[in-house]
């Protein structure tokens, strides 16, 4: 049987989040609150079944989701493969009761199914990879918020330390390679990251040049 992988702990780290938390909340009145913000707003929200957090990314959180982008996107690039970038997109949910708008999602195996139109989420799958960036305590239990969703790689980053999950019967478990990209180490990411601190285009340029030698 597959245990699944346990949720993150809250660690201190440097804030990367403000949050706001709502219980109780039902889901029209999710959907009310979702239909009454900004289409071009800075926070994000999640549900799931009757707890509403709202974040809004500060600067490290930023940084670490972009750049964490720039890294996957380099990678789809250099290995010839296709994507559909869904950004964070309100993926909703109403069955299970759960509505995210996650950092980075994307399709990648399943882009042919979806490229050149609107997803939609009631009949179409979900991303192939989700990414989010927890600095501070998040009251989403995620691993098993996007597990419940069927999304079948999950990547967490809370500042310091990049775990990867594959959905093993119905179930997320840690692994060590991501399955998208089983010739990438961990190693490169944390390299690439510390790169791009000081020139986010040479840590590109190195990437690139790291795949050709292997």
């Amino acid at each position: 049987m597959v245990v699944a992988a346990p949720e993150l702990k809250s660690e201190l780290h440097p804030i990367g989040e403000q949050r706001v938390v709502l219980h109780g909340l039902s889901w029209d009145a999710y959907l009310q609150i979702l239909d009454a913000l900004p289409q071009a707003r800075g926070s994000r929200l999640t549900y799931d079944d009757g707890v509403l957090e709202i974040t809004v990314p500060l600067e490290l959180h930023e940084f670490s989701g972009r750049l964490i982008e720039r890294f996957i996107v380099t990678l789809i690039e250099v290995m010839g493969l296709k994507i559909k970038t869904m950004g964070s997109t309100t993926m909703n949910y109403p069955n299970l009761k759960k509505g995210a708008e996650p950092d980075n999602a994307y399709y990648l195996q399943n882009q042919p199914l979806v490229k050149g139109r609107k997803v939609d989420f009631s009949q179409d799958p979900p991303p192939d990879l989700v990414v989010e960036v927890d600095i501070t305590h998040t009251d989403i239990a995620k691993n098993q918020f996007y597990s419940k969703l069927g999304v079948p790689e999950f990547w967490r980053f809370n500042g310091k330390v990049w775990r990867i999950y594959q959905l093993q019967e119905r179930v997320y478990v840690e692994v060590e390679a991501s399955p998208t990209f089983p010739q990438v180490p961990k190693e490169r990411l944390y390299t690439f990251l510390e790169q791009a601190k000081e020139d986010e285009i040479e840590a590109v340029q190195n990437l690139r040049a790291w795949w050709q030698e292997i």
